[in-house]
């Protein structure tokens, strides 16, 4: 089965707020599995527009795992801190076998 990776860019606005969902969002994706790839760090824009300056990839066993995670109770609790918090986009990526 393929691997599921969330992947967002972010903006981040409000950086205490910002830094309460830090602390909160890791007990939720262990819960389900997933573990970060990237979070953050430094990012060159090679090709193409520029994306907001803030990266993160996590990776779960599965796209369904992945879509289990951001829709669970738990995640859901705390998304409200990161919107509040930043702007960008998030999608789920489907891996290869």
């Amino acid at each position: 089965m393929a691997k599921g990776y969330m992947v967002v860019h972010l903006n981040v606005t409000d950086p205490e707020q910002f830094e309460r969902y830090r602390e909160k969002v890791p007990a939720t994706i262990a819960k389900y599995g997933g573990r970060y790839l990237v979070r953050g760090g430094a990012m060159e824009t090679m090709e193409g527009d520029e994306l907001p300056p803030r990266t993160v990839m996590l990776e779960f066993d599965s796209v369904e795992q992945a879509k289990a995670w951001y829709t669970s109770p738990e995640y859901q609790e705390i998304i409200g801190l990161r919107l509040g918090a930043s702007t960008g986009q998030a999608q789920i990526v489907e891996g290869i076998d």
